[in-house]
């Protein structure tokens, strides 16, 4: 396959931009393209990598997802009522998802479309934190199945490259009454099944496009992944409280001439 370097950079740019609402499909397509790195293997490379970035959402998180196996008496996000909310927070895009993979792969992992989508992205940022939703929802053991699949529906956004899972279901979380912080951190926490089923179908259906020989390469991604989103989600939690999300869709507003100038 390509070299590790090329490896190392995606990893990197996956690892920072998974859990930031920065969209890091778009930045993948606009990395691939510049180290001219692209087609099906590019494209299924990037989504297995995902897999380094869940686990340090399960690392960071690891006593939330222990209460998931082991019900703690005095959470109300744990054992199987935790499980239902995630589920119903999965279920609509792994549906949507599944029936319409083919064409989210043939029609928008493209630059222009992921241009589309980053700016799309930014003028709802802007306009939610215009809105200045009033947060009802403080914390996850407040969480209901109604706002766990309200939440979910909005995460089908994350389907087109270069929305954004995380901006996706931030952006949802407040609309739906629950707090930024909140809303974050949860988005986290429901990337894990979405993203592990995601990857997993992904992987299954374009098994035979590699060899034994990728190993290395797929290694050193998935390690890059996992240090890169610890680092990430270190740096995005301790920000989300001091800041709104207009940076990110400034940032985002920004971005956008560069992946036209460097990919179209």
């Amino acid at each position: 396959m390509d070299n590790l370097l090329t490896a190392i950079v995606l990893s990197i740019v996956e690892g920072l931009t998974e859990f930031l609402p920065v969209s890091s499909s778009g930045h993948l397509i606009l990395a691939g393209n510049l180290l001219n790195f692209t087609g099906a293997r590019a494209a299924t490379f990037e989504v297995v990598i995902q897999l380094g970035a869940i686990l340090a959402v399960v690392v960071l998180y690891r006593e939330r997802f222990i209460g998931l196996l082991k019900p703690q008496p005095h959470a109300r996000f744990a054992g199987s009522r935790g499980i239902l909310l995630l589920a119903l927070t999965s279920l609509p895009a792994c549906l949507l998802g599944l029936s319409l993979h083919s064409v989210i792969k043939q029609y928008l992992f493209r630059p222009a479309t992921v241009l589309i989508a980053l700016l799309v992205g930014a003028v709802c940022m802007i306009f939610v934190e215009r809105r200045k939703c009033r947060a009802v929802c403080i914390n996850l053991d407040a969480m209901t199945p109604r706002l766990a699949l309200g939440i979910g529906c909005f995460q089908c956004l994350a389907l087109w490259p270069g929305f954004s899972r995380s901006a996706a279901t931030i952006m949802g979380g407040m609309l739906l009454g629950t707090g930024r912080a909140l809303a974050t951190e949860y988005s986290f926490i429901a990337a894990v099944p979405i993203m592990i089923a995601a990857t997993g179908y992904d992987l299954l259906k374009n098994f035979a496009l590699f060899s034994e020989t990728d190993i290395p390469f797929f290694l050193t991604g998935l390690a890059g992944a996992f240090v890169s989103a610890l680092l990430g989600i270190k740096i995005f939690v301790a920000l989300v409280g001091r800041m709104s999300l207009m940076p990110f869709a400034v940032y985002r507003l920004l971005l956008a001439p560069l992946v036209y100038y460097f990919t179209i």
